[in-house]
């Protein structure tokens, strides 16, 4: 593998086609033995419609370079053993990184939650550390490379066999770049992350709206594999939403896509983060329900939640869930008006963009039932009728793990990626330009 060297983010000189239609068959025998292994070679000449002669020319490399493995041998139909190639994760690393700002719920909770991931996204290790300062750009990205230095001793995985850091962060992100252009969480604006990073570590580093990067990780492993539309929805502090049309990630114009909480539902009504009024995230994520709870404490309505708070100001979402999973009909009725904005956005995105699928995710979603099927219902009840059926609606709770593992994901889907889309610093970690 070779070295890195920090670069400009851009395009890849090459020698000639040759050596591009080379780079390109090597992509596409990793991708096929990455995604559908193991093979054998004359499966992967099969497929990629290579002769047999390229095939093991190309994995050859790729076996030299310890990205594949052979695995066993399996019985051909001439009767002869045959070798099967797999990926090898344990070749090289990426890191995946979550900066969490929980407000509204516990206030100034910080904190960086790293993962370790091999080629095949399986965290090797994970930590999450406390974090005092987030919402200062050089307190936090001393704090980041601190937390990512610490993860690789721990880890016991050597630098030289890291291929890249990812990092999610809730806001507009400006991927193609490095920057971080809004962040309404940790209060940043045009913040070149990347590249500050990568200055310090000298290593490959790319950012990302942090539900983009779960949108990656279920595309490569999770609900969205294999499917050209869908979409994926995170409730929880916020309302956030990743789109996949025609199998790509949608950005929109300089990463804005997607602000799907900051939809006006309720002209007139309460007052969201943004600043504005009735967003659907002051209608249904977390702290909305939080604000409606404590107006029910504060009309003296009979609940379970008065027992667990002295004043009405020092509830919590916790509590809201606690009480509601023993059937506290006050916490109930909350959560299921929650429920009814949120199916009310979910149908306008099905209107939109006709999914195959959404996948509902984030730390919202553990509050049971109540708030999960009314969303459904009433996302049902205001579909258009021309459309022949509604999507599926996958929950998927996750943890902040998951999080970091889905910013380790856009690594390597840049790794991974076509030769000619690739970014250069990647094809540089590859080795293989």
């Amino acid at each position: 593998m070779s070295s890195y060297k920090a670069s400009s983010h851009g395009g890849l000189g090459r020698t000639g086609n040759r050596d591009l239609m080379k780079e390109i068959n090597l992509n596409i025998v990793f991708n096929l033995i990455r995604s559908q292994g193991p093979m054998s070679r004359s499966d992967i000449a099969r497929h990629t419609g290579l002769s047999v002669g390229a095939v093991t020319g190309l994995t050859g490399e790729l076996l030299a370079s310890a990205f594949i493995r052979e695995v066993g041998k399996g019985q051909s139909k001439v009767g002869r053993p045959s070798v099967s190639l797999a990926l090898n994760p344990s070749a090289s690393f990426v890191v995946g990184i979550k900066l969490v700002e929980q407000s509204g719920i516990k206030p100034a909770e910080q904190s960086i939650v790293v993962a370790v991931t091999d080629l095949g996204a399986a965290i090797v290790h994970s930590k999450l550390t406390p974090a005092n300062d987030l919402r200062d750009p050089q307190a936090a990205i001393e704090a980041i490379i601190q937390a990512v230095e610490t993860s690789l001793e721990e880890s016991a995985v050597p630098r030289s066999k890291v291929m890249g850091i990812g990092i999610g962060l809730g806001g507009v992100i400006d991927s193609q770049q490095g920057i971080c252009c809004y962040s309404p969480t940790l209060g940043w604006r045009q913040v070149h992350l990347a590249q500050l990073i990568e200055q310090r570590l000298h290593l490959p580093v790319y950012i990302e709206n942090d539900v983009n990067t779960l949108t990656i990780a279920e595309q490569w492993f999770g609900a969205g594999c294999g499917l050209s539309h869908f979409l994926v929805v995170t409730i929880g502090s916020g309302i956030g939403m990743g789109v996949v049309a025609n199998g790509q990630i949608y950005r929109g114009s300089g990463g804005g896509a997607g602000e799907f909480g900051h939809l006006t539902l309720q002209p007139g009504g309460p007052q969201c983060a943004c600043g504005k009024f009735g967003c659907l995230e002051a209608l249904a994520a977390d702290p909305a329900v939080v604000r409606m709870a404590r107006e029910a404490l504060e009309a003296e309505k009979n609940t379970a939640m008065a027992q667990l708070v002295q004043s009405a100001d020092l509830l919590t979402f916790d509590h809201v869930a606690q009480v509601a999973s023993l059937s506290d009909e006050v916490a109930l009725e909350i959560l299921v008006e929650a429920g009814r904005w949120l199916g009310l956005g979910l149908s306008y995105l099905v209107n939109l963009f006709s999914p195959q699928l959404i996948v509902l995710s984030g730390e919202g979603t553990r509050t049971g039932d109540a708030r999960i099927e009314s969303a459904r219902q009433t996302m049902r009840q205001h579909i258009f009728n021309g459309l022949d059926k509604s999507p599926d609606l996958v929950v998927k709770p996750l943890g902040e793990e998951a999080w970091a593992r889905g910013a380790a994901c856009v690594v390597l889907n840049e790794l991974f990626k076509h030769p000619i889309n690739r970014d250069q610093r990647a094809s540089l970690a590859l080795g293989i330009t």
